[in-house]
Order: structure tokens, then sequence, then C-alpha cells
């Protein structure tokens, strides 16, 4: 009987950690609208920091009512109102100039450049490597020049 109780709480611990490194693992959103306030507080009546175009991904660190407490590339946060947001994967750069490349590898050709700050629609992982696209560019940039899903 002991070895039986033993397994049963085995198991229940095993699901309850599986349950909270789910909760603890990343959840990230990007801006559904063309516009969004990026707010200092969950509210219209907070002040807005600044705006926030399409895709620009953001990290969700809170929830309250219908907003998300959030932190985006360079480690600041806000505010912003759920709905206005989607779970589209999305990339932003955070180096000075990254090389958009036809494969995922450091020697095929560039066939482009982002500089830093821009968003990027996420189309594929592999590897070390994301397949991008923006504004009719598509390719390969190193996941480590990006931040985001």
């Amino acid at each position: 009987m002991l070895s039986c109780r033993h397994g049963l709480i085995v198991l229940l611990v095993a699901i309850l950690g599986l349950g909270m490194s789910r909760a603890h693992a990343q959840q990230m959103v990007s801006i559904a609208a063309e516009e969004v306030n990026f707010r200092s507080g969950p509210g219209t009546r907070y002040p807005a920091e600044w705006v926030l175009g399409r895709g620009f991904p953001l990290k969700i660190v809170g929830r309250r009512g219908d907003w998300l407490e959030v932190r985006d590339f360079e480690n600041d946060k806000g505010w912003v109102l759920r709905k206005l947001t989607s779970s589209t994967a999305y990339h932003i750069v955070k180096v000075k100039i990254a090389n958009l490349r036809s494969q995922p590898t450091t020697t095929s050709r560039v066939v482009g450049k982002f500089a830093y700050g821009d968003t990027l629609k996420t189309l594929e992982r592999r590897g070390g490597w994301v397949k991008v696209q923006r504004e009719g560019l598509r390719g390969w940039i190193s996941k480590k020049l990006l931040w985001g899903w």
C-alpha cells in the first residue's frame, strides 16, 4: 500500500511540476493593430509612453483584467490592451545591422539587410536561424541577432 501511495505522490508532483514549467514558459504576443499605445499602467487613464506598430513583439510578464503587462526587446516594461495583440510570431532586430541570407548559413548569399528595431514576421525556425519576411524580402537571419518568439 505504501508503494502505491508513494507512486501516486510522485505522479502528482510530476503533474504539478509540468504545469508550473508551462506557466513559467515565455509567453509572447505581437501588436495586431496599426498602432497601439504602450501605457505606464493597466488602463486608458494611464499615459501612453509611446506608440507601437503592427507586429512589434512583446513578452508577457503579467496580467490585470483586459490588460497585459509586457516587456520589449530593450527591457522596457508597460501595458497594452490584450484585444489589440495577436499570437502571430514576429522577431525584432536587436543589432545595428542584420544580414538577410538566402539560406540558413553564414556562407549563403546576402539578399538584404535590416536595421536595429526593424520588425520581421517569423515564418520558420531551423536550428539557430529564423526565416523572416518584411516588405517583399524573405530570407534567414541568425537567431542571435533577433529578439522575439
